[in-house]
């Protein structure tokens, strides 16, 4: 951690001399406190090199985007980076920039996104990540008009969906407590030039207490892919992420948004996207539910079966009972049997 509080060899001025005191020292105490001294080396930047590196934040190198944070794709040094800078008009963006460099500079993992380093001379830090391509799995699944749109065939689905589930099971397994993700989701999905998913963005995620379950807080997350129990308690656990991540199978399944609203035929009801695939489920009209992307010029009995054992699989998870749902450690099991299964 004393990389990141070097002197720089660039004069400072006062503003930023004291923002990189006061951040690195709560940044210090957070990381010692929450990972016992087990953290990954992190560089310091500079806010003239992150400026640099985006071109002074530039619009046209926007990755993703949402109400907390925008995420460039940045260059410097010869060297390809992305960098995260939360919103000035969040009151919590502070608290949740340090959270996600707590637990991001722990994770040692090929499908969580890498932290390489941290600007720390601005109110609030600058993150620096590894370098991914353009557009998020939102854009690959949902923006069909953007420019080059590459669609997403049946075989890549299931990879990233093994992917985002090794790093779901991970968080949830890996570490002396377990951590909980609280935003899975399309948008904070990316790919770096290999092809290779990653999982980022770890601003709203919580470990569970030692000697407990569960942990009681504030809800936060993306509407639609919040667990009904936390929407009604506020209790968190591992089963709320597995929740989300059944949201996240409908989608790659359905190509729909989990907040799309569905009418019934008759036009006397609607629903949300796990309702609408279960309704045709039950009316044996499954195949209408899957993204003509996948069906592409039909389906063989095995890709039937796949994509019905991947359907069954996203129905478990978003049950509405957490004791129904399976472990993230068991998912990630069942979507490796079926993509093995696909690539026999």
């Amino acid at each position: 951690m004393c990389s990141i509080l070097r002197k720089s060899k660039h004069p400072k001025k006062a503003d930023e001399t004291t923002f990189m005191m006061r951040n690195g020292e709560i940044l210090l105490e957070k990381l010692i406190a929450s990972s016992k001294g087990k953290y990954n080396p992190i560089r310091s930047f500079s806010v003239e090199e992150v400026k640099t590196a985006t071109n002074n934040f530039k619009v046209q190198n926007v990755i993703t985007k949402d109400s907390l944070n925008e995420f460039y794709k940045g260059f410097l040094h010869d060297r390809q980076m992305s960098v995260m800078k939360y919103s000035d008009n969040s009151l919590d963006a502070y608290e949740y920039c340090l959270t996600n460099v707590v637990f991001a500079a722990q994770m040692r993992h090929k499908n969580v996104l890498k932290l390489i380093g941290c600007c720390l001379e601005t109110q609030t830090p600058i993150l620096v990540f590894e370098s991914v391509k353009d557009g998020s799995l939102a854009d690959r699944i949902h923006r069909h008009n953007k420019p080059n749109f590459e669609p997403l065939l049946w075989t890549c689905r299931l990879k990233i969906a093994m992917e985002i589930a090794n790093s779901i099971a991970y968080l949830h397994v890996g570490f002396p407590r377990p951590i909980v993700f609280r935003n899975i989701k399309l948008s904070n999905i990316l790919f770096d030039e290999e092809h290779v998913t990653k999982l980022f963005d770890l601003s709203l995620s919580v470990s569970i207490p030692e000697d407990k379950t569960y942990i009681n807080d504030m809800v936060v997350g993306t509407f639609g892919y919040l667990a009904p129990e936390y929407l009604t308690s506020s209790c968190c656990d591992e089963r709320c992420d597995v929740f989300s991540f059944g949201a996240l199978l409908l989608e790659l399944l359905t190509g729909q948004r989990i907040t799309d609203r569905f009418s019934s035929e008759m036009g006397d009801e609607e629903y949300y996207l796990r309702d609408h695939v279960k309704k045709h489920i039950e009316n044996n009209r499954f195949k209408e539910i899957v993204d003509p992307v996948i069906v592409g010029d039909g389906l063989c009995n095995d890709k039937e079966q796949q994509l019905q054992a991947f359907t069954d699989l996203a129905i478990e998870c978003s049950s509405k009972s957490p004791t129904n749902r399976p472990t993230m450690v068991d998912v990630a099991k069942q979507i490796r049997q079926l993509y093995l299964s696909c690539n026999s």
